[in-house]
């Protein structure tokens, strides 16, 4: 997950599934997300199928990775399974952790830590806009002004709100430019997550492919 602004944040999940699973159907139904991309990662028959979605979604205060943030802590993994929440989280002192844990105890009336270790490094916390600064330094402001408009307008929303069409006719430009500009602005944003969410992954993993 990334901040982008004013609440709003980039989520990348993992969703494993044992029955049908629609995502656009299940994005659909909740009022603060909207689905951004959806790829099959893997298929199981006897089991499970995983689906990984990539997910706009407006997350009201307070919001658990926030307050993981907040107190300067780096997430290295967040699972929902069967109503519960558990999380992996580095801290650099123990103290930033009893913090933690007081703050979430506050805020959502219940923390239970299950297991500590001592890592060597912290790495760097994520930091507030973090998403945002690079997308503003690593788009240009044609690309960034099309990302813009077409969610301002619900190019993005399900059901959609705005054509292609629309877009262009906001923007005063071609819709072959339209397309062009949104193709590369889509690609630029979909290998900046990726590639942030697998440099997490590998560095949220241990040699022997544990979480530390």
């Amino acid at each position: 997950m990334f901040y982008a602004s004013d609440g709003d944040w980039i989520e990348t999940l993992a969703v494993d599934s044992s029955s049908e699973f629609d995502p656009v159907e299940t994005l659909g139904s909740l009022t603060r997300a909207e689905l951004f991309h959806h790829q099959l990662a893997s298929t199981d028959a006897a089991a499970e199928t995983t689906h990984r979605l990539t997910v706009v979604a407006h997350e009201p205060y307070p919001f658990l990775l926030g307050v993981i943030l907040r107190e300067k802590a780096i997430p290295n993994r967040l699972e929902l399974r069967d109503g519960v929440l558990n999380g992996v989280v580095t801290v650099q002192e123990w103290e930033n952790f009893r913090t933690l844990a007081d703050t979430i105890q506050d805020q959502f009336g219940r923390f239970e830590l299950r297991s500590v270790n001592q890592v060597d490094t912290t790495g760097a916390p994520l930091g507030a806009g973090q998403l945002g600064r690079v997308l503003r330094n690593e788009l240009s402001e044609e690309q960034l002004t099309v990302l813009r408009t077409a969610h301002r307008l619900g190019y993005f929303d399900v059901p959609r709100e705005a054509s292609a069409d629309d877009i262009a006719t906001e923007l005063d430009i071609a819709q072959s430019t339209l397309s062009e500009r949104l193709r590369l602005a889509e690609r630029q944003v979909f290998d900046l997550v990726f590639s942030s969410a697998a440099d997490s992954t590998a560095s949220a993993t241990s040699d022997d492919g544990h979480p530390p």
